[in-house]
């Protein structure tokens, strides 16, 4: 499968997005939520306050969308990944996939940021409608990349309900209900404590055999 490569303007653009994200993300993390402005992202940046409102409609939304900026690597790259993986094991199934593209998108890195996210959202509710679209397009992306794998091979709907099923395991740790430990997390250190691929792999086994 072709994947369409950016153009130097468009990079440009998703690097400045990438930037004002981190930087409000960041700021969110200091000061809090009430405890800056806009402009106090913009100078920090090295961007105007135009140039934001260009990107976001306020502090929320670019809060929300750090996450995407912190995933490790480009869409494209983790497609082209995926696909070199799938084309190497043509009977891979879609629940093997999935996994796949979970191991290659949930970083590390991307785990803490997403917990801080949903840590922030419990003491600024503003920020809880804004963090359900990052999820939503999380998932969204999840279903794209196994429709691309799957084609027309499987029942209309299976793809939403498979990445919808997985998404609420990774919902469970994120939320705190699965004690789960992340590299470089000091809060989460202790050795009788799963690691992320030992989740997966767990998903895994209900998803291939059955709850």
């Amino acid at each position: 499968m072709e994947i369409k490569k950016q153009s130097l303007r468009d990079m440009k653009k998703e690097a400045t997005w990438h930037i004002l994200a981190e930087t409000t993300f960041a700021l969110a993390l200091e000061k809090g939520l009430d405890g800056f402005t806009i402009e106090d992202v913009a100078q920090r940046a090295g961007y105007s306050r135009r140039t934001f409102a260009n990107h976001f409609s306020c502090k929320e939304e670019a809060i929300a969308m750090a996450v995407l900026a912190l995933n490790g690597g480009p869409q494209e790259t983790l497609r082209e990944d995926l696909l070199r993986e799938v084309e190497s094991a043509a009977d891979m199934t879609p629940v093997e996939a999935l996994m796949r593209w979970l191991r290659m998108r949930f970083t590390a890195n991307l785990l803490r940021k997403l917990r801080s996210l949903l840590e922030l959202s419990k003491t600024y509710p503003t920020l809880e409608p804004y963090v359900l679209n990052m999820l939503h397009r999380l998932q969204t992306a999840a279903k794209e990349e196994l429709d691309r794998f799957c084609g027309d091979r499987y029942p209309q709907g299976y793809t939403r309900i498979l990445a919808g099923a997985v998404f609420g395991a990774v919902m469970s740790i994120l939320e705190g209900d699965v004690d789960i430990a992340i590299p470089d997390d000091p809060a989460r250190e202790a050795e009788e404590t799963a690691d992320f691929e030992q989740f997966l792999r767990m998903t895994y086994g209900y998803l291939q055999n059955g709850f």
